[in-house]
């Protein structure tokens, strides 16, 4: 079918179950931002790739909401479709909750499965259209019948990771958590984020492309802590290991039924912003619902001494694979064919020469000229760029090792710069330095990191429509909540510990997009009377393209900050280089 026939279908199948409207968002029964193939439900009836979105379909009308980032490609993408784009304007709002408010009917039906929208999101939509006199049904899942050939639940192992590589044994964590729960006054807790499972038990998988997490609830009771997981996906050691733990196995789907069978009286922890509303739902109206933020989810922000000096190891592999990508890719673009997909298979080969590589933690984003203005582009094998001695070419890319998670962005030049090019990367730069060498108090939020950042551009009247950060896991997600470098971020404190990205940068559309980006480490700065300071140390470990800079536009300090980042790059990554490779990023590290 095509997408405009399952629109079609779509519709009747709205018509035979007396739905009026029907929400598709894009997510799965852990609220996950990248999806196993099973839950590509957008995708599969919009044609829309994205990893942010939502459809609502009506009898008259079919759009994607969707930020900022995905605006041009939703554009491509929907063409022919039957869907048409909806502009968000606050990134991962449910603001088609008050457009159906306004464009139904009171008596309407509004329905969504309850498997793919998390609870804050479901109860935005039941707060919004209840009070129109609409009635809400969180129970319907119209693509089961109508996805021929939809693909299983995937099967790959699951394994479990050493203590000497986490930093801490999942009996600690767990009893960590349980304390969290006292404190809270609950006795049972569901964790259903993937992260916050593998985090919990040191335990990874491949279920997800580019995310090392498995399909499996947590389930904390008053006697027991239950692994809902596909029991085959664990050795017998493993599990042997789990019980050692105190953690029991149980079958993947049972996780309902165990909420439904949850004692009268009880209260339960369960994250309104993590869980999915058909598990809320299960929940017996005699057990109390204690909605707030897994425990998990901010202990594990925050990365421990092992943790860290595995991601400073892990960052000097990166860099030379870095390193060895760009020279490749400066001694060979006019010479033999380079496309933008080429390119991120040779990214990815380099990579995987790497100890313990396995594999990348997002795919790799090699934007060349306009196609860099799409903050999320993806080339394919129908639409993608050749290379040649011209223009700006960014590459935002990252990697999984078993010692830890990688993310990266650098723009650089492959001949023909003009002087508003240089002007604006030179722009970012400073934003980017802005950023990462700022000092703050303790309990300064997101947002406060994000204005510091901005300002340079803002001062030149430019700016960027994403945030300037994001947290980042350990052998885990790329993006790691709680905390993240944006405008919405009032509440989420910077803690010593903690892995961001900042990533500050400019597109113009139909020309050319810059960004670039480094993952710092918070620490404690100083303190003294007037309290606990925190400042960055940068992590990543990759040279920054010179050749465009125009130095009237940066302050000494920027060029000090610059000159000294450049210093310690050559200085790690050099011992493992080859004597051309050092001589090559001598060259590129040089101070300015």
């Amino acid at each position: 079918m095509t997408h405009s026939e399952k629109l079609a279908k779509l519709r009747l199948a709205m018509q035979a179950q007396g739905v009026d409207a029907y929400i598709i968002p894009s997510s799965d029964p852990h609220i996950s931002e990248y999806l196993p193939e099973r839950y590509k439900c957008i995708a599969w009836a919009s044609g829309f790739t994205g990893s942010a979105g939502t459809l609502v379909i009506t009898q008259g009308f079919a759009g994607l909401w969707t930020d900022g980032r995905y605006f041009v490609q939703a554009d491509e993408q929907l063409a022919g479709s039957g869907f048409v784009l909806v502009k968000l304007k606050m990134q991962g709002a449910a603001e088609y909750a008050d457009w159906l408010a306004n464009e139904l009917a009171e008596g309407s039906v509004v329905a969504f499965d309850g498997k793919l929208a998390s609870v804050a999101i479901a109860q935005t939509v039941l707060d919004t259209l209840l009070p129109k006199g609409m009635t809400v049904r969180g129970d319907v899942d119209l693509l089961e019948e109508l996805w021929d050939s939809r693909p299983a639940l995937p099967t790959a192992p699951a394994y479990l990771i050493d203590e000497s590589t986490t930093g801490e044994p999942a009996v600690s964590k767990l009893r960590r958590v349980r304390d969290a729960m006292t404190r809270k006054g609950a006795q049972a807790h569901l964790v259903s984020s993937l992260d916050d499972v593998a985090w919990l038990l040191n335990i990874r998988g491949s279920d997800v492309p580019c995310n090392p997490v498995v399909l499996a609830f947590l389930l904390f009771e008053a006697e027991r802590v239950s692994l809902y997981i596909d029991g085959q996906k664990l050795s017998e050691g493993d599990k042997e290991r789990l019980a050692e733990a105190g953690v029991l196995v149980a079958p993947y789907g049972r996780v309902e039924a165990a909420l439904a069978n949850l004692p009268a009286g009880t209260a339960i922890l369960m994250d309104p912003r993590r869980t999915c509303y058909a598990l809320y739902d299960a929940v017996p109206d005699t057990v109390a619902v204690v909605e707030d933020t897994n425990p998990s989810t901010n202990y594990k922000a925050v990365k421990n001494a092992v943790e860290v000096a595995h991601m400073r190891e892990t960052m000097v592999k990166d860099g030379v694979a870095m390193t060895r990508f760009f020279k490749w890719l400066e001694e060979n673009v006019g010479v033999e064919p380079i496309t933008e997909l080429s390119l991120a298979a040779k990214l990815r080969e380099i990579r995987a020469m790497g100890e313990g590589f396995v594999g990348e933690s997002f795919t790799t984003i090699g934007g060349y000229k306009a196609n860099g203005a799409l903050p999320h582009y993806m080339a394919t094998p129908e639409s993608h760029a050749v290379l040649e001695r011209d223009g700006l070419l960014l590459v935002d890319s990252g990697g999984q090792y078993t010692t830890g998670t990688t993310d990266i962005t650098r723009v650089v030049s492959l001949g023909n710069i003009s002087e508003a090019q240089r002007k604006d990367y030179t722009l970012v730069l400073k934003a980017m330095i802005e950023g990462s060498s700022t000092t703050f108090t303790h309990g300064t939020k997101g947002y406060q990191i994000d204005a510091i950042t901005r300002r340079p551009l803002w001062e030149h009247l430019r700016n960027y429509g994403h945030g300037t950060g994001h947290g980042i896991g350990f052998f885990l997600n790329v993006h790691e909540g709680p905390h993240v470098f944006n405008a919405a971020n009032v509440n989420v404190a910077i803690e010593p510990g903690m892995i961001t990205s900042i990533e500050p940068g400019l597109y113009r559309e139909g020309e050319y997009g810059i960004r670039i980006e480094n993952l710092v480490l918070s620490r404690v700065a100083a303190e003294n009377q007037f309290g606990t300071f925190l400042d960055f140390e940068t992590l990543t470990l990759c040279y920054i393209d010179t050749d465009l800079i125009d130095k009237s536009l940066l302050d000494a300090r920027h060029i000090e900050w610059l000159n000294a980042y450049h210093a310690t790059v050559f200085e790690r990554l050099g011992p493992h280089l080859s004597e051309k490779e050092r001589s090559w990023l001598a060259e590129k590290t040089k101070s300015i």
